[in-house]
């Protein structure tokens, strides 16, 4: 019973859609501006810096919450990572939206920060490196989560490969779009006003 009343409140946690309480208090609808996403790349394009800010530090600390609820109760490494995930997917899947949302990077980073310190820090770095060298937000989501179930065999435990695994998975079908428009050469680089 405990796990499942973790999951849940993981879930609601992860619902609040951060970016859109964000720009909607500048008068900004994200659903119906930029890409449509409702993550902070698009509060950039659509909203300025500091909103953007803000908005990457709400999905953040969403997904550290749910794992600090599940380390507080005590549920075990296994089920801190399935609570996280919880987070993730209401924040990609909200509550208050229709079952709609973002595409879950920040809201998984925040749950990587608490639950695998090190490789956290690791896809961050790669992420960065990648948005740096080619200013595409959607590539730098990929490649760093496409290397974490290898940076958290090399860095951390076993135990941790399943979620790990399940966040790339997550990671690769939320951005299928992006995928696509990459490929196609018409994908919105960082920054870019629209």
């Amino acid at each position: 019973m405990k796990i499942i009343l973790l999951l849940i409140a993981a879930f609601i946690i992860g619902s609040v859609p951060t970016g859109l309480l964000i720009a909607g208090s500048r008068g900004i609808d994200l659903k119906q501006k930029g890409s449509g996403n409702i993550g902070a790349t698009n509060v950039l394009r659509t909203a300025g810096k500091w909103p953007a800010f803000f908005t990457l530090c709400g999905d953040i600390l969403k997904g550290a919450a749910a794992v600090l609820l599940a380390r507080h109760f005590e549920a075990g490494v296994f089920y801190e990572g399935v609570i996280g995930i919880c987070s993730m997917l209401g924040h990609n899947f909200s509550l208050f939206l229709k079952f709609r949302g973002g595409k879950g990077v920040a809201a998984s980073l925040g749950v990587l920060s608490i639950y695998s310190p090190f490789t956290a820090l690791i896809t961050v770095i790669l992420w960065l490196l990648t948005v740096i060298t080619t200013k595409y937000s959607s590539l730098g989501a990929l490649v760093s989560f496409g290397f974490l179930p290898i940076s958290m065999i090399l860095f951390d435990t076993g135990e941790k490969l399943p979620v790990a695994l399940f966040m790339t998975l997550m990671m690769f079908i939320m951005h299928r779009e992006n995928i696509s428009r990459l490929l196609k050469g018409t994908e919105l680089r960082v920054g870019k006003k629209v």
